[in-house]
Protein backbone atom coordinates (compact mmCIF):
# COMPACT_ATOMS: atom_id res chain seq x y z
CA UNK A 1 0.00 0.00 0.00
CA UNK A 2 1.45 3.38 -1.04
CA UNK A 3 1.61 6.39 1.28
CA UNK A 4 -1.29 8.25 -0.31
CA UNK A 5 -3.57 5.25 0.18
CA UNK A 6 -2.55 5.08 3.86
CA UNK A 7 -3.26 8.80 4.27
CA UNK A 8 -6.67 8.47 2.65
CA UNK A 9 -7.60 5.42 4.71
CA UNK A 10 -6.63 6.89 8.07
CA UNK A 11 -7.45 10.54 7.39
CA UNK A 12 -3.91 11.83 7.54
CA UNK A 13 -3.33 15.28 6.02
CA UNK A 14 0.11 16.57 5.06
CA UNK A 15 2.99 16.19 2.64
CA UNK A 16 5.94 16.99 4.87
CA UNK A 17 8.94 14.69 4.25
CA UNK A 18 9.36 13.85 7.95
CA UNK A 19 5.71 12.85 8.19
CA UNK A 20 5.99 10.72 5.05
CA UNK A 21 9.06 8.97 6.44
CA UNK A 22 7.28 8.16 9.71
CA UNK A 23 4.35 6.69 7.77
CA UNK A 24 6.71 4.66 5.61
CA UNK A 25 8.44 3.16 8.68
CA UNK A 26 5.06 2.32 10.24
CA UNK A 27 3.93 0.54 7.05
CA UNK A 28 7.16 -1.44 6.78
CA UNK A 29 7.20 -2.63 10.39
CA UNK A 30 3.48 -3.48 10.46
CA UNK A 31 3.90 -7.02 9.06
CA UNK A 32 6.36 -7.97 11.82
CA UNK A 33 5.88 -8.60 15.53
CA UNK A 34 8.62 -6.20 16.58
CA UNK A 35 7.97 -3.75 19.40
CA UNK A 36 7.60 -0.16 18.24
CA UNK A 37 8.25 3.03 20.19
CA UNK A 38 6.42 6.09 18.85
CA UNK A 39 7.94 9.39 20.01
CA UNK A 40 6.47 12.84 19.65
CA UNK A 41 4.96 15.78 21.46
CA UNK A 42 1.49 15.69 22.91
CA UNK A 43 -1.19 16.21 20.28
CA UNK A 44 0.76 15.10 17.18
CA UNK A 45 -1.38 11.97 16.64
CA UNK A 46 0.75 9.12 17.96
CA UNK A 47 -2.26 6.85 18.45
CA UNK A 48 -3.06 7.02 14.73
CA UNK A 49 0.31 5.44 14.01
CA UNK A 50 -0.43 2.59 16.41
CA UNK A 51 -3.71 1.96 14.56
CA UNK A 52 -1.88 2.00 11.22
CA UNK A 53 0.58 -0.60 12.50
CA UNK A 54 -2.22 -2.84 13.80
CA UNK A 55 -4.51 -2.55 10.78
CA UNK A 56 -1.73 -3.24 8.29
CA UNK A 57 -0.49 -6.29 10.21
CA UNK A 58 -1.63 -9.90 10.26
CA UNK A 59 -3.28 -9.16 13.64
CA UNK A 60 -5.81 -6.74 12.13
CA UNK A 61 -8.73 -9.12 12.78
CA UNK A 62 -7.78 -9.54 16.44
CA UNK A 63 -8.43 -7.07 19.28
CA UNK A 64 -6.70 -3.71 19.59
CA UNK A 65 -6.71 -1.75 22.85
CA UNK A 66 -5.18 1.62 23.75
CA UNK A 67 -4.11 2.11 27.38
CA UNK A 68 -3.03 5.43 28.86
CA UNK A 69 -0.45 4.48 31.48
CA UNK A 70 -0.51 7.96 32.99
CA UNK A 71 -4.25 7.74 33.72
CA UNK A 72 -4.12 4.51 35.78
CA UNK A 73 -3.23 4.81 39.50
CA UNK A 74 0.04 3.19 40.50
CA UNK A 75 -1.67 0.80 42.89
CA UNK A 76 -3.99 -0.69 40.26
CA UNK A 77 -1.98 -0.63 37.03
CA UNK A 78 -0.61 -4.17 37.58
CA UNK A 79 -4.14 -5.47 37.98
CA UNK A 80 -5.35 -3.57 34.91
CA UNK A 81 -2.59 -4.90 32.67
CA UNK A 82 -2.09 -8.43 34.00
CA UNK A 83 -5.30 -9.21 35.93
CA UNK A 84 -5.79 -10.42 39.52
CA UNK A 85 -7.13 -13.31 41.52
CA UNK A 86 -10.12 -13.18 43.83
CA UNK A 87 -9.14 -11.90 47.25
CA UNK A 88 -5.70 -10.71 46.15
CA UNK A 89 -6.48 -7.29 47.60
CA UNK A 90 -9.32 -5.62 49.47
CA UNK A 91 -11.68 -4.85 46.58
CA UNK A 92 -10.83 -7.96 44.54
CA UNK A 93 -14.20 -9.68 44.91
CA UNK A 94 -13.82 -11.69 41.67
CA UNK A 95 -11.16 -12.98 39.37
CA UNK A 96 -10.35 -10.54 36.57
CA UNK A 97 -8.48 -10.79 33.30
CA UNK A 98 -5.98 -8.08 32.46
CA UNK A 99 -5.56 -6.25 29.16
CA UNK A 100 -2.77 -8.57 27.96
CA UNK A 101 -4.93 -11.62 28.52
CA UNK A 102 -8.00 -9.99 26.95
CA UNK A 103 -6.28 -8.97 23.69
CA UNK A 104 -4.42 -12.24 23.20
CA UNK A 105 -3.38 -12.41 19.56
CA UNK A 106 -3.92 -8.68 19.06
CA UNK A 107 -2.13 -5.40 19.72
CA UNK A 108 -1.91 -3.27 22.85
CA UNK A 109 -0.98 0.40 22.60
CA UNK A 110 0.69 1.71 25.77
CA UNK A 111 0.48 5.50 25.64
CA UNK A 112 2.58 7.65 27.99
CA UNK A 113 4.83 4.68 28.74
CA UNK A 114 7.19 7.00 30.63
CA UNK A 115 4.60 7.29 33.42
CA UNK A 116 4.61 3.56 34.15
CA UNK A 117 5.89 2.63 37.66
CA UNK A 118 9.21 0.79 37.88
CA UNK A 119 7.61 -2.35 39.35
CA UNK A 120 5.18 -2.59 36.45
CA UNK A 121 8.05 -2.00 34.04
CA UNK A 122 9.73 -5.18 35.30
CA UNK A 123 6.52 -7.18 34.67
CA UNK A 124 6.19 -5.66 31.20
CA UNK A 125 9.80 -6.49 30.35
CA UNK A 126 9.23 -10.17 31.15
CA UNK A 127 6.05 -10.13 29.08
CA UNK A 128 7.92 -8.71 26.10
CA UNK A 129 10.82 -11.15 26.37
CA UNK A 130 9.00 -14.40 27.16
CA UNK A 131 5.30 -13.73 26.60
CA UNK A 132 4.68 -14.84 30.21
CA UNK A 133 2.94 -12.98 33.01
CA UNK A 134 1.43 -13.68 36.43
CA UNK A 135 -1.82 -12.26 37.71
CA UNK A 136 -1.73 -10.23 40.90
CA UNK A 137 -2.17 -12.60 43.85
CA UNK A 138 -1.45 -15.72 41.79
CA UNK A 139 1.56 -17.98 41.37
CA UNK A 140 0.45 -19.50 38.08
CA UNK A 141 2.38 -18.44 34.98
CA UNK A 142 0.18 -17.53 32.01
CA UNK A 143 1.10 -16.88 28.41
CA UNK A 144 -0.22 -14.36 25.90
CA UNK A 145 0.70 -13.46 22.33
CA UNK A 146 0.37 -9.69 22.26
CA UNK A 147 2.21 -7.12 20.19
CA UNK A 148 3.20 -4.00 22.12
CA UNK A 149 3.30 -0.55 20.57
CA UNK A 150 4.39 2.13 23.05
CA UNK A 151 4.33 5.91 22.81
CA UNK A 152 5.82 8.74 24.84
CA UNK A 153 6.19 12.49 24.77
CA UNK A 154 9.20 12.35 27.11
CA UNK A 155 12.88 11.62 26.57
CA UNK A 156 13.03 8.01 27.82
CA UNK A 157 16.80 7.86 27.47
CA UNK A 158 17.11 10.80 29.87
CA UNK A 159 14.67 9.10 32.25
CA UNK A 160 16.85 5.98 32.24
CA UNK A 161 19.85 8.09 33.27
CA UNK A 162 17.77 9.57 36.12
CA UNK A 163 16.71 6.09 37.28
CA UNK A 164 13.02 6.69 36.48
CA UNK A 165 12.82 4.21 33.60
CA UNK A 166 14.42 0.81 33.17
CA UNK A 167 17.23 0.87 30.65
CA UNK A 168 16.65 -2.74 29.55
CA UNK A 169 12.96 -2.00 28.92
CA UNK A 170 13.86 1.12 26.93
CA UNK A 171 16.04 -0.84 24.53
CA UNK A 172 13.46 -3.63 24.36
CA UNK A 173 10.70 -1.20 23.36
CA UNK A 174 12.93 0.85 21.09
CA UNK A 175 13.41 -1.96 18.58
CA UNK A 176 11.85 0.19 15.86
CA UNK A 177 11.58 3.90 16.77
CA UNK A 178 9.14 6.19 14.95
CA UNK A 179 9.32 9.94 15.48
CA UNK A 180 6.18 11.90 14.65
CA UNK A 181 7.11 15.53 13.80
CA UNK A 182 5.55 18.43 15.67
CA UNK A 183 3.19 20.71 13.77
CA UNK A 184 5.63 23.65 13.88
CA UNK A 185 8.10 21.47 11.96
CA UNK A 186 5.64 21.01 9.09
CA UNK A 187 4.26 24.52 8.62
CA UNK A 188 3.18 23.87 5.03
CA UNK A 189 0.69 21.32 6.36
CA UNK A 190 -0.93 23.72 8.85
CA UNK A 191 -3.30 25.33 6.36
CA UNK A 192 -4.20 21.96 4.79
CA UNK A 193 -5.18 20.62 8.21
CA UNK A 194 -7.11 23.79 9.02
CA UNK A 195 -9.13 23.50 5.81
CA UNK A 196 -9.86 19.85 6.57
CA UNK A 197 -11.14 20.67 10.08
CA UNK A 198 -13.38 23.60 9.03
CA UNK A 199 -14.86 21.60 6.11
CA UNK A 200 -15.58 18.63 8.40
CA UNK A 201 -17.23 20.99 10.87
CA UNK A 202 -19.34 22.63 8.13
CA UNK A 203 -20.51 19.26 6.81
CA UNK A 204 -21.41 18.05 10.29
CA UNK A 205 -23.51 21.10 11.11
CA UNK A 206 -24.55 21.95 7.54
CA UNK A 207 -23.00 25.42 7.43
CA UNK A 208 -20.71 27.25 5.04
CA UNK A 209 -17.01 26.66 5.80
CA UNK A 210 -14.99 29.73 6.76
CA UNK A 211 -12.02 30.95 4.74
CA UNK A 212 -8.86 32.91 5.54
CA UNK A 213 -7.42 35.83 3.61
CA UNK A 214 -3.73 35.82 2.67
CA UNK A 215 -2.57 37.70 5.74
CA UNK A 216 -4.59 35.47 8.04
CA UNK A 217 -3.16 32.40 6.35
CA UNK A 218 0.35 33.69 6.97
CA UNK A 219 -0.52 34.34 10.62
CA UNK A 220 -1.92 30.82 10.96
CA UNK A 221 1.26 29.26 9.58
CA UNK A 222 3.53 31.47 11.70
CA UNK A 223 1.97 30.46 15.01
CA UNK A 224 4.11 27.78 16.81
CA UNK A 225 1.14 25.52 17.78
CA UNK A 226 2.46 24.10 21.08
CA UNK A 227 -0.64 21.87 21.29
CA UNK A 228 0.02 20.58 17.74
CA UNK A 229 -2.83 19.06 15.71
CA UNK A 230 -5.20 18.87 18.68
CA UNK A 231 -4.86 22.61 19.31
CA UNK A 232 -5.30 23.42 15.61
CA UNK A 233 -8.50 21.39 15.41
CA UNK A 234 -9.97 23.02 18.50
CA UNK A 235 -9.14 26.48 17.20
CA UNK A 236 -10.64 25.73 13.76
CA UNK A 237 -13.91 24.60 15.33
CA UNK A 238 -13.93 27.61 17.64
CA UNK A 239 -13.58 30.05 14.74
CA UNK A 240 -16.25 28.18 12.77
CA UNK A 241 -18.70 28.67 15.64
CA UNK A 242 -17.89 32.21 16.75
CA UNK A 243 -16.88 33.99 13.56
CA UNK A 244 -19.68 36.11 12.09
CA UNK A 245 -17.86 36.60 8.78
CA UNK A 246 -17.05 33.67 6.58
CA UNK A 247 -13.87 35.43 5.40
CA UNK A 248 -11.59 35.71 8.43
CA UNK A 249 -8.95 38.43 8.49
CA UNK A 250 -5.64 38.38 10.36
CA UNK A 251 -6.95 40.76 13.03
CA UNK A 252 -9.97 38.55 13.60
CA UNK A 253 -7.79 35.43 13.68
CA UNK A 254 -5.50 36.97 16.32
CA UNK A 255 -8.49 37.19 18.64
CA UNK A 256 -8.68 33.39 18.66
CA UNK A 257 -4.96 32.69 18.97
CA UNK A 258 -3.51 32.61 22.51
CA UNK A 259 -1.71 35.78 23.49
CA UNK A 260 2.05 35.68 23.92
CA UNK A 261 3.32 35.01 27.41
CA UNK A 262 3.48 38.20 29.39
CA UNK A 263 6.70 39.23 31.11
CA UNK A 264 7.25 38.48 34.73
CA UNK A 265 6.09 41.11 37.21
CA UNK A 266 9.33 40.85 39.13
CA UNK A 267 11.17 44.20 39.12
CA UNK A 268 14.40 44.54 37.24
CA UNK A 269 17.39 44.76 39.57
CA UNK A 270 19.07 48.15 39.54
CA UNK A 271 22.52 48.01 37.99
CA UNK A 272 25.48 50.13 39.13
CA UNK A 273 25.95 53.40 37.26
CA UNK A 274 29.11 52.26 35.50
CA UNK A 275 27.94 48.78 34.60
CA UNK A 276 25.61 47.56 31.90
CA UNK A 277 21.95 47.34 32.92
CA UNK A 278 20.90 44.00 34.25
CA UNK A 279 18.47 42.04 32.11
CA UNK A 280 14.94 41.49 33.41
CA UNK A 281 13.76 37.92 32.93
CA UNK A 282 10.44 37.11 31.30
CA UNK A 283 8.27 34.04 31.77
CA UNK A 284 8.94 32.81 28.24
CA UNK A 285 12.74 32.80 28.48
CA UNK A 286 13.29 29.60 30.40
CA UNK A 287 11.67 27.06 32.67
CA UNK A 288 13.88 28.21 35.55
CA UNK A 289 12.38 31.70 35.86
CA UNK A 290 10.36 30.81 38.95
CA UNK A 291 13.46 29.57 40.77
CA UNK A 292 15.32 32.79 39.97
CA UNK A 293 12.42 34.89 41.24
CA UNK A 294 12.40 32.96 44.51
CA UNK A 295 16.15 33.50 44.91
CA UNK A 296 15.80 37.22 44.20
CA UNK A 297 13.06 37.53 46.80
CA UNK A 298 15.19 35.64 49.31
CA UNK A 299 18.13 37.97 48.68
CA UNK A 300 15.91 41.03 49.09
CA UNK A 301 14.54 39.66 52.39
CA UNK A 302 18.04 38.92 53.70
CA UNK A 303 19.20 42.41 52.76
CA UNK A 304 16.25 43.96 54.57
CA UNK A 305 16.87 41.80 57.64
CA UNK A 306 20.55 42.77 57.72
CA UNK A 307 19.67 46.45 57.51
CA UNK A 308 17.15 46.01 60.34
CA UNK A 309 19.80 44.41 62.56
CA UNK A 310 22.36 47.14 61.84
CA UNK A 311 19.84 49.88 62.55
CA UNK A 312 18.82 48.17 65.79
CA UNK A 313 22.41 47.83 66.98
CA UNK A 314 23.13 51.46 66.17
CA UNK A 315 20.13 52.69 68.17
CA UNK A 316 21.04 50.51 71.14
CA UNK A 317 24.63 51.70 71.02
CA UNK A 318 23.37 55.28 71.11
CA UNK A 319 21.17 54.56 74.12
CA UNK A 320 23.96 52.82 76.04
CA UNK A 321 26.64 55.39 75.22
CA UNK A 322 27.81 56.77 78.59
CA UNK A 323 31.57 56.97 77.94
CA UNK A 324 33.32 60.26 78.83
CA UNK A 325 35.19 60.44 75.57
CA UNK A 326 32.07 60.17 73.44
CA UNK A 327 29.77 62.99 72.44
CA UNK A 328 26.04 62.84 73.10
CA UNK A 329 25.03 62.07 69.56
CA UNK A 330 26.42 60.11 66.65
CA UNK A 331 25.72 59.91 62.99
CA UNK A 332 24.01 56.93 61.48
CA UNK A 333 25.81 53.70 60.73
CA UNK A 334 27.73 53.63 57.51
CA UNK A 335 26.75 50.98 55.04
CA UNK A 336 29.05 48.33 56.42
CA UNK A 337 29.59 45.27 54.23
CA UNK A 338 28.40 41.93 55.45
CA UNK A 339 30.97 39.47 56.77
CA UNK A 340 29.67 35.95 57.13
CA UNK A 341 26.57 35.95 59.35
CA UNK A 342 27.65 39.10 61.23
CA UNK A 343 28.56 42.61 60.19
CA UNK A 344 31.77 44.59 60.16
CA UNK A 345 32.14 47.21 62.88
CA UNK A 346 30.51 50.50 61.79
CA UNK A 347 32.41 53.78 61.81
CA UNK A 348 31.17 56.47 64.18
CA UNK A 349 31.62 60.21 63.90
CA UNK A 350 30.66 63.12 66.17
CA UNK A 351 28.22 65.71 64.96
CA UNK A 352 29.46 68.45 67.33
CA UNK A 353 33.12 67.65 67.59
CA UNK A 354 35.59 67.68 64.78
CA UNK A 355 36.62 64.70 62.73
CA UNK A 356 37.36 61.36 64.35
CA UNK A 357 40.78 61.30 66.02
CA UNK A 358 42.95 58.71 64.40
CA UNK A 359 45.30 57.21 66.98
CA UNK A 360 48.98 56.93 66.35
CA UNK A 361 50.53 53.47 66.53
CA UNK A 362 51.37 53.99 70.23
CA UNK A 363 47.92 55.25 71.18
CA UNK A 364 45.62 52.92 72.99
CA UNK A 365 41.97 52.21 72.42
CA UNK A 366 40.01 52.03 75.67
CA UNK A 367 36.57 50.41 75.96
CA UNK A 368 34.81 51.56 79.15
CA UNK A 369 32.27 49.38 80.91
CA UNK A 370 28.68 49.63 79.65
CA UNK A 371 29.83 51.59 76.63
CA UNK A 372 28.66 50.53 73.23
CA UNK A 373 31.43 52.20 71.22
CA UNK A 374 35.22 52.56 71.51
CA UNK A 375 36.72 55.70 73.08
CA UNK A 376 39.96 56.83 71.49
CA UNK A 377 42.45 58.37 73.87
CA UNK A 378 44.85 60.85 72.40
CA UNK A 379 47.27 63.28 73.90
CA UNK A 380 50.27 63.03 76.20
CA UNK A 381 48.53 60.97 78.89
CA UNK A 382 47.47 58.34 76.39
CA UNK A 383 51.06 57.34 75.77
CA UNK A 384 51.70 56.40 79.36
CA UNK A 385 48.34 55.24 80.61
CA UNK A 386 45.64 52.91 79.47
CA UNK A 387 42.94 50.94 81.17
CA UNK A 388 42.32 47.36 80.14
CA UNK A 389 38.73 46.22 80.39
CA UNK A 390 37.82 42.61 79.81
CA UNK A 391 34.65 42.94 77.83
CA UNK A 392 33.46 41.10 74.73
CA UNK A 393 33.70 43.30 71.69
CA UNK A 394 31.89 40.89 69.40
CA UNK A 395 28.71 42.13 67.78
CA UNK A 396 27.51 38.55 67.77
CA UNK A 397 27.75 38.44 71.57
CA UNK A 398 25.93 41.76 71.83
CA UNK A 399 23.27 40.52 69.45
CA UNK A 400 22.82 37.29 71.43
CA UNK A 401 22.57 39.31 74.67
CA UNK A 402 19.95 41.66 73.24
CA UNK A 403 17.85 38.85 71.83
CA UNK A 404 18.01 37.02 75.17
CA UNK A 405 16.92 40.13 77.06
CA UNK A 406 14.04 40.74 74.66
CA UNK A 407 12.81 37.17 75.02
CA UNK A 408 13.02 37.35 78.80
CA UNK A 409 11.20 40.68 78.83
CA UNK A 410 8.32 39.32 76.79
CA UNK A 411 8.33 35.90 78.49
CA UNK A 412 9.39 33.98 75.38
CA UNK A 413 6.84 35.51 73.00
CA UNK A 414 8.77 35.72 69.74
CA UNK A 415 6.35 38.06 68.00
CA UNK A 416 6.56 40.69 70.76
CA UNK A 417 10.30 40.24 71.11
CA UNK A 418 10.81 40.65 67.36
CA UNK A 419 8.71 43.82 67.43
CA UNK A 420 10.77 45.15 70.32
CA UNK A 421 14.02 44.39 68.49
CA UNK A 422 12.71 45.89 65.24
CA UNK A 423 13.27 42.75 63.16
CA UNK A 424 11.01 40.21 61.53
CA UNK A 425 9.84 37.17 63.46
CA UNK A 426 11.49 34.94 60.86
CA UNK A 427 14.83 36.64 61.41
CA UNK A 428 14.43 36.30 65.18
CA UNK A 429 13.68 32.58 64.83
CA UNK A 430 16.79 32.13 62.66
CA UNK A 431 18.97 33.98 65.16
CA UNK A 432 17.61 31.89 68.07
CA UNK A 433 18.57 28.73 66.22
CA UNK A 434 21.93 30.15 65.14
CA UNK A 435 22.96 31.25 68.64
CA UNK A 436 21.29 28.30 70.41
CA UNK A 437 19.39 30.62 72.75
CA UNK A 438 17.21 28.98 75.40
CA UNK A 439 13.73 30.40 75.39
Amino acid sequence: MDLQSIKNRFGIIGNDPTLNYALQVAAQVANTDLSVLIMGESGVGKEIFSQIIHNLSSRKHNPFIAVNCGAIPEGTIDSELFGHEKGSFTSASDQRKGYFESVNGGTIFLDEIGEMPLGTQARLLRMLETGEFIRVGSSKVLKADVRVVAATNKDLLKLTQEGKFREDLYYRLNTVPIRVPALRERREDVYLLFRKFVIDFAERYKTTPIQLDDEARHTLMSYPWPGNVRELKNMAEQISVLSTDKLVTADRLNNFLPKSAQGSNMPMLAAPAESAPMKSFTASESAGTTEREILYKLFFDLKKDSNDIKQLLFELLQQQNTGGGMTSSMTKVNNAPMSGDGFSMPNYSSQNAGPIVTPEPNNYVNYPQNSGAPVILSGPDSLDHHEEVEESLSLIDKERELITKALQKHKGKRKDAAHELGISERTLYRKIKEYDIDE
